[in-house]
């Protein structure tokens, strides 16, 4: 499945799904207006102040139609250049957020994961290609699997470990070895010896993101630190870089006792309005306490300071530095996008960037450091649904402007609209109503699409462009999604 909000595979990246907030989630505009008029006197970088204007306007609109709650820090060069806050950390105490709130950071934990690991190999307690059974020989059938294909999401372990928990086996497991409902990460590797699920695909041939892979990391860490996984981060990355507010949670955590806590909210189809993650979802006697992939806390001022840390060697030299950003190079000589704990992207506008972005419970999250001209962006939000529009702000920060948009006639709009097959099983959808053209891909929400020229269309929130093609009738025959330098085809059904 080739998923249109993250940046996967094949990297078609609509961002976060565009849904209403409740009525209840509201900020006084005067208090945005005035924090921006503060920005204003903030000195003057590369993009001018017009860039920042510009998102700021465009920010508020996506808060103002219900598509983004949540904190945006930018900066250049470590300069903070726009940090705002947009919407309630508690809809019930109407706490607003703060450039201090603390939100889940899903899977942007795993590049602190991947540091950490890294850090282990410096102080010479371990090595990329040390086999998984080095630490767990209880995983004999998974003899062939590295920490490096751990790390860069090549191993073939299954990806998931969330969907077994109301398997047969699980179960069984449980009534055999557990008198808890707490499955963790002990419990992972207890579950893959004794039933031992088969790999997907033979290591290092291929890439598949892989949230169990870095469940193990985590046991690594502990298994060679002689310490907690939180433990070990706080000592050798949150101290030494000052992010106080940076934290790995475990179920046993108030979160009333967390200071500037951020809560949660899903979006609910039935009750047509957001909802406390905790109050409406239906609780499963089981829960997963897994921690490596997704486990840890933070802010967008803690995440600034873990992004000027990654410019030095604080935390491990500058040729570990270069590793953690290098694409995977499979057993073929194929480069995947991803290295260790972090995508990897050579824009052609923008240079070598790299990012991650996570979605757990209630929260969305998204760290991008374009690491040829040091520029940041971090957003973190509590609402499941809230949008990610880092085409209009890469535009602004680089001072490229939108393609000219031009109005097509119906007939030539109509001439696009169809269903495509991206793949089997899974299309995109385009059409045009009341002069506007739209398009949606299997399982993902509606985005506008804009014209270029009768055929080429492109979204303004992302960095996507359809190309349509045409046979000798004057029909069209396919499309070709293009984005970051990749060019894919999809057939008109």
């Amino acid at each position: 499945m080739i998923k249109l909000h993250c940046i996967n595979s094949l990297n078609i990246t609509i961002m976060k799904n565009l849904r209403p907030l409740p009525t209840s989630v509201s900020a006084t505009f005067k208090t945005i207006v005035l924090t921006f008029i503060i920005s204003l006197f903030l000195p003057t970088y590369a993009f001018g102040q017009k860039g920042i204007h510009i998102i700021d306007s465009v920010l508020m609109t996506l808060y103002n139609q219900g598509k983004l709650n949540g904190n945006v820090l930018l900066a250049e060069k470590g300069q903070i250049v726009y940090n705002q806050s947009f919407g309630y950390a508690n809809e019930a105490t109407k706490e607003k957020l703060n450039e201090n709130s603390v939100f889940c950071l899903a899977s942007v934990s795993k590049q602190f994961t991947a540091m950490a690991i890294v850090i282990l190999k410096e102080q010479g307690k371990l090595n990329y290609d040390d086999k998984i059974t080095k630490y767990f020989p209880e995983l004999s059938a998974y003899d062939n699997i590295t920490i490096r294909s751990l790390l860069n999401h090549t191993s073939g372990l299954i990806p998931e470990m969330e969907p077994l928990l109301n398997t047969r086996e699980v179960q069984e497991y449980l009534s055999n070895h557990k008198n808890s409902n707490l499955f963790t990460n002990k419990d992972i590797i207890a579950f893959l010896s004794i039933y031992k699920p088969k790999l997907r695909f033979s290591p290092e041939t291929k890439f598949e993101y892989c949230n169990t892979g870095y469940f193990l990391l985590a046991s690594v860490i502990e298994k060679v630190s002689g310490t907690t996984y939180g433990n070990y981060l706080d000592q050798f990355i949150f101290r030494p870089l000052q992010m106080s507010h940076t934290f790995n949670y475990s179920p046993n955590m108030l979160t009333d006792t967390i200071k500037n806590f951020a809560s949660d909210y899903i979006y609910y189809e039935n009750l047509k309005k957001y909802c406390l993650f905790d109050s409406l979802k239906e609780q499963s006697n089981l829960k997963g306490d897994f921690y490596g992939g997704g486990s840890l806390y933070s802010t967008v001022i803690d995440l600034l300071k873990w992004d000027r840390a990654l410019y030095t060697e604080k935390l491990v030299s500058s040729s570990s530095l270069k590793e953690v950003f290098e694409p995977t190079v499979l057993k073929d000589n194929t480069k995947t996008n991803y290295g260790f704990g972090w995508f990897i992207k050579e824009y052609p506008n923008y240079g070598k960037s790299v990012s991650h972005d996570g979605s757990h419970r209630g929260y969305a999250t998204f760290i991008d450091r374009n690491i040829d001209h040091d520029k940041t962006i971090i957003m973190l939000e509590n609402h499941d649904r809230g949008v990610f529009p880092i085409n209009i702000i890469n535009r602004n920060l680089f001072n490229i402007p939108l393609p000219n948009e031009v109005k097509l006639t119906q007939v030539q709009a109509d001439a696009l609209s169809g269903t495509y097959e991206i793949q089997k099983g899974y299309h995109l959808k385009i059409w045009s109503e009341n002069g506007k053209i739209y398009g949606q891909a299997t399982g993902q929400n509606v985005i506008p699409l804009f014209a270029e020229n009768e055929l080429l269309l492109f979204a303004k929130i992302t960095d996507l462009k359809l190309q349509f093609e045409k046979d000798k009738r004057e029909k069209t025959t396919c499309l070709y999604i293009l984005q970051n330098g990749n060019k894919n085809r999809a057939e008109k059904k």
